[in-house]
């Protein structure tokens, strides 16, 4: 059986990017996107601004899941909080757990974060202020329409993200993958490497080619990495 591989989008970002990525052929595992309120389909729905409030939508949509499917977590710069904190919930609830969780482009959580001031800056200077901490300049600030789609949910998660602190220092009972664009200015290898602090369980950073946003142009060297995650153990691991 195939290893659900539930994916939590990074900040303002929706289901459709990893609804893309099923169309890669995997032999280990499916792509099981999260979709958050406020972006697409659910765009009426308004964004949440609460971290527990995000957590309660992913744990809720695990319990769904049928008892003997297995699941692992997967989250990219901010969905790589979430995965985290989802991750400390159901090991704190019990007695389910995924099978790994794969954080990328994020610090260890205890770690400062930069902040973006997404709840008093202006539309630009907000705009301004994503692109200076990122280093990623979505296309979507550059057309009024989408923008004005874009931004309450963006702003929303990087609230979130702002105020950000770990729920829990309790070590996860689960393996752990990082993963780091090789080039990302935002997140240091250094930093990347911390999270092996996180678990009791085997710890390994991966580094693909790019910057922050390293998957964004093509994302099949990512999506190889990850199915192969859950093929025969890897080796290479960072000590926890």
């Amino acid at each position: 059986m195939p290893v659900a591989l539930l994916c939590i989008p990074y900040a303002g970002a929706g289901a459709s990017l990893f609804r893309q990525w099923k169309r890669h052929s995997f032999r280990w595992m499916e792509v099981d996107p999260v979709q958050l309120p406020g972006r697409e389909e659910l765009f009426a729905a308004g964004p949440l601004t609460s971290m527990a409030e995000v957590v309660d939508l992913c744990v809720d949509r695990i319990r769904k899941m049928p008892q003997d499917a297995p699941f692992a977590l997967f989250g990219h710069s901010f969905g790589a909080l979430v995965a985290y904190e989802t991750a400390q919930r159901l090991a704190a609830e019990g007695p389910r757990l995924p099978e790994r969780l794969i954080v990328s482009g994020a610090a260890a959580p205890w770690l400062p974060r930069p902040v973006t001031g997404s709840g008093s800056l202006t539309d630009d200077a907000f705009v301004a202020r994503v692109r200076e901490v990122v280093g990623y300049d979505h296309p979507a600030f550059h057309d009024a329409e989408l923008r004005g789609l874009l931004l309450p949910s963006l702003r929303a998660d990087l609230g979130i993200n702002d105020q950000y602190t770990p729920s829990s220092t309790d070590l996860l009972p689960i393996p752990l993958t990082v993963l780091r664009g090789a080039d990302d200015q935002l997140v240091s290898r250094q930093d990347a490497e911390l999270w092996s602090k996180a678990t009791s369980q085997p710890t390994e950073l991966l580094e693909l080619p790019g910057d922050h946003m390293y998957f964004s142009l093509d994302p099949k060297p990512l999506l190889t990495e990850l199915d192969a995650l859950f093929g025969p153990a890897r080796a290479s691991a960072i000590p926890s």
